[in-house]
């Protein structure tokens, strides 16, 4: 089989898929169009985020077994088209969701308990206690919305430090030792921290709304390592602004290019965007730059699911 990629990853790809007699070739620079031109002749595509392949390129890739994503996400392949075709899809959620929940740990306890703030404040002469009093994670209800790889590696964490994890989540029947299945009605009822660990889709587009955060009875922090579009940034900025969301911690902002590799800046708009302003600037929110699933150990892994998942499919 030859098999295309499109985007650098962990050379082990390269490595046990060459010593099990696959072809493979390298191309991380090509555009879109020039791909396309090729692209019938490759029976796989490994790719992260560079290129998006849509129902054009895959009609044109006639040859086509497989696209293989490493990472989580899909949203960047056209899925209906590549199922009508018969081209199977395979993704490594399971090799960065433990970098992705100690991401969301790790962001709560830098925000709840002013950590980067304190620091700075000290760095430059100030020593302030009081006002940096600190908000514990042990006894609050910490809602997630999403209950796949992502969230349940978050759930089993946070548990370890004394919290009361609800979820809810599309799939029934998905309880068990670290979190409990409620209601989205019930989560917005209960939930002190609201986690999003969701695929960016048409129904979760702007999930995170003015109204959904009015419906929610508590004050509370906000995590995103989902997707930025998952969220209506103006609303979160109104709610920040109000206290209504006590702090965000934002991995990934409605405002990323659709390669994730950096803010779309070439845009006016949004360089003079007031919300983004606000974000970037404010201390109720973190801001970190797609990195959540992005550790040492997650590279390796990544690669290694997506590897065992190809040979297990077509050696």
């Amino acid at each position: 089989m030859r098999i295309l990629l499109l985007d650098k990853n962990h050379p082990l790809i390269t490595e046990q898929l060459s010593a099990k007699n696959f072809s493979l070739e390298e191309d991380f620079y090509s555009s879109y169009e020039e791909v396309l031109k090729k692209i019938e002749h490759y029976d796989g595509i490994i790719i992260r985020s560079r290129i998006p392949l849509d129902q054009n390129f895959l009609e044109n890739a006639k040859n086509l077994k497989f696209i293989a994503r490493v990472g989580a996400g899909m949203e960047n392949i056209d899925i209906p088209t590549a199922q009508k075709l018969g081209i199977q899809l395979i993704n490594s959620p399971e090799g960065n969701r433990d970098s992705v929940a100690e991401h969301v740990l790790g962001m709560l306890l830098l925000i709840m308990n002013r950590l980067i703030i304190a620091s700075n404040e000290v760095k430059n002469g100030i020593w302030l206690r009081e006002e940096n009093r600190g908000d514990e994670l042990l006894g609050k209800t910490v809602g997630l919305i999403g209950y796949g790889n992502m969230g349940k590696a978050t759930a089993k964490r946070l548990s370890g430090f004394g919290c009361n994890v609800i979820f809810h989540d599309i799939l029934p029947d998905l309880s068990d030792e670290f979190a409990q299945q409620v209601s989205l009605e019930e989560l917005k009822e209960k939930a002190e921290v609201l986690s999003l660990h969701i695929p960016l889709t048409k129904e979760t587009q702007y999930l995170i709304n003015h109204h959904f955060i009015n419906d929610m009875k508590n004050d509370f922090y906000f995590v995103n390592t989902a997707r930025g579009k998952n969220v209506e940034t103006k609303s979160l900025v109104e709610a920040l602004k109000t206290g209504k969301v006590k702090g965000a911690c934002l991995d990934v902002l409605e405002y990323e290019k659709s390669s994730f590799e950096n803010l779309d800046t070439s845009s006016e708009k949004n360089k003079e965007n007031a919300d983004l302003q606000y974000l970037l600037h404010s201390e109720k929110a973190i801001v970190t730059p797609h990195i959540a699933g992005w550790t040492h150990q997650s590279k390796e892994k990544l690669a290694q699911y997506i590897v065992d998942k190809i040979c297990n499919s077509f050696s």
